[in-house]
């Protein structure tokens, strides 16, 4: 389940040209083939992660591309709905409530940025990036100035348990140190019901900290830390 910030926002400039093409039983393809100055005056407090770039993994090129609704909402709806996801993010429903989840992000202050996972051009997850010092968590554990904490959600059912979660959230994490200097880790809190979930970060290099009693759930406060970057 997702953090609870009404407050949070993301830069979702009109920066990245994403073309998608419908196709029955195939997922849709996203061409990365432009990028145009940053749009708006929207805050940013996560060093414009439109302009990081994709990175290679074993797995293929994988970015991370902010959201815009009006583009993505029907997927990440689609995604939301389905049952094994919902009982951890609870956003199922119509689409308008996942576009009010994405739109308190969007509208807010700049201190989540809502992304698609996208692997070798075909958008595959959904992503939170988020300032973790600056959300209700960090009343639940130690924050550092700067901590910097990310959700996942794999899309498509084929594309989970094999394995896949683990190479994309070290690389999502790889991309947050290298892209934010002043972050001196980053910070998960899956649900410790969602074994397949810890164990996803166990291996992509983070370390199991401590328990933590949210409002809404019982969390794993996974660390992975800039130190540790080449050891773990």
């Amino acid at each position: 389940m997702p953090h609870t910030d009404s407050s949070a926002s993301s830069s979702t400039d009109d920066t990245i040209d994403l073309r998608l093409r419908q196709k029955e039983d195939v997922a849709p393809h996203i061409d990365v083939d432009s990028t145009g100055p940053e749009a708006d005056d929207r805050p940013d407090l996560l060093d414009h992660i439109v302009e990081w770039g994709p990175t290679s993994t074993p797995l293929g090129t994988f970015q991370l591309v902010p959201v815009r609704i009006g583009r993505d909402l029907r997927l990440i709806a689609q995604w939301m709905n389905d049952p094994s996801v919902a009982a951890f993010w609870e956003l199922d429903g119509p689409e308008e409530t996942t576009a009010s989840h994405l739109g308190d992000q969007l509208d807010g202050d700049g201190r989540s940025v809502p992304c698609l996972g996208v692997l070798d051009g075909v958008p595959m997850s959904y992503w939170e990036v988020y300032r973790a010092d600056l959300d209700p968590l960090a009343r639940y554990y130690p924050a550092r100035p700067h901590d910097t904490g990310i959700h996942l959600l794999i899309g498509r059912v084929s594309d989970r348990g094999r394995g896949l979660g683990t190479t994309l959230l070290r690389a999502a994490a790889d991309l947050v140190l290298e892209h934010r200097p002043s972050c001196s880790r980053v910070v998960a809190e899956p649900d410790l019901r969602n074994t397949p979930s810890v164990a996803a970060f166990l291996g992509a290099g983070f370390r199991f900290s401590a328990e933590v009693e949210l409002p809404a759930k019982r969390a794993a406060l996974m660390l992975r830390d800039r130190a540790l970057r080449h050891v773990l």
